[in-house]
């Protein structure tokens, strides 16, 4: 039969932190704006990531009489990862998509989705052709992040597109077979493949609330994806250590040659401390870079979930 034909039963994955000023405008414009599909039917996955405001209990208040919103209380907060993997697993629909709950990511897109998954194509990501509701900080970091990432990684990363897409259910059982524990999504998301195309869409304020990401989050967000799919950060390290030591080879030499030719006196305290400080500074700098790397083998190498339920509160039937 073909695609254009069928009925679509759409997940909605979303994760909720403190968001209790959100999740009613969030149901409401959803539910408003599918009402009158016929060939199209909404399941709401609720991952509340715990939160500290009454955002569980806005979330029981809606699911009352509701057959088609299902909420995931996780034991405490995970991090945005965790959860989406958390609603991942738990969403039984025909296609996936992880949407976040300040609507800033416009639900109206998905119908273009849908038209490009009945077109044939399994993954269809939302990309946005402004920023205008990020800070400039903001902007210029992920535009910084997108370059860096995109030239010592592999798979290349989209840019200006985020966790917002559509995926078909192959696509979703495969990223639920990807065992590790540190989970950077947008790199997972890209490792799968899968036939892509993405339409375009202007990003819109927040409806209410505020962001959960500062930005330390997104400095160490940042650190997490490049030491996820890259081991460039190590190999340079091995060429910079290469390159100091010709310098320092050269610079022997000429201190040499002045004292045996000119009688030049060897340079005294202050060249002294410069090369110790920076080469110092590399030592420590290389250290740490190292011990990123160490630090999520560390973690990988003990197995833990990637969340805890809580509990699970299934819709009313």
């Amino acid at each position: 039969m073909d695609k254009k034909d069928i009925s679509l039963n759409i997940s909605l994955v979303v994760p909720v932190f403190n968001e209790s000023d959100t999740v009613g405008v969030f149901i409401d414009k959803i539910e408003d704006l599918f009402k009158s599909e016929t060939l199209i039917s909404i399941e709401f996955i609720f991952v509340n990531d715990g939160s500290t405001d009454n955002t569980l209990e806005q979330l029981l208040e809606y699911q009352k009489g509701k057959h088609h919103l299902k909420i995931i209380d996780l034991s405490r907060n995970f991090g945005k990862e965790a959860a989406l993997t958390a609603g991942l697993q738990a969403a039984t629909g025909d296609v996936i998509v992880p949407i976040d709950v300040d609507l800033q990511d416009p639900p109206e897109v998905i119908f273009d989705m849908v038209a490009k998954w009945r077109e044939g194509y399994e993954v269809v990501l939302g990309r946005r052709v402004n920023r205008d509701s990020d800070s400039w900080a903001k902007r210029s970091s992920a535009n910084w992040f997108y370059r860096i990432h995109n030239k010592i990684s592999d798979p290349k990363l989209p840019e200006n597109v985020g966790d917002f897409r559509l995926m078909g259910r192959k696509v979703v059982e495969a990223l639920n077979k990807l065992p590790e524990s540190r989970r950077f999504m947008k790199g997972l998301f890209a490792w799968v493949g899968f036939r892509t195309d993405h339409v375009e869409y202007a990003r819109a304020e927040r409806v209410a609330g505020e962001t959960k990401f500062s930005g330390w989050r997104l400095w160490n967000f940042a650190l997490e994806g490049i030491t996820s799919f890259s081991t460039d950060p190590l190999r340079i390290w091995t060429y910079l250590g290469v390159l100091v030591s010709l310098c320092s080879f050269v610079f022997a030499v000429i201190i040499v040659l002045k004292v045996l030719l000119l009688g030049t006196d060897v340079p005294g305290y202050a060249s002294l401390m410069v090369a110790i400080t920076f080469l110092g500074g590399l030592q420590l700098i290389g250290i740490g870079v190292l011990g990123e790397y160490l630090g999520r083998a560390y973690i990988e190498s003990k197995r833990r979930p990637i969340f805890l339920v809580r509990h699970v509160y299934e819709p009313e039937i």
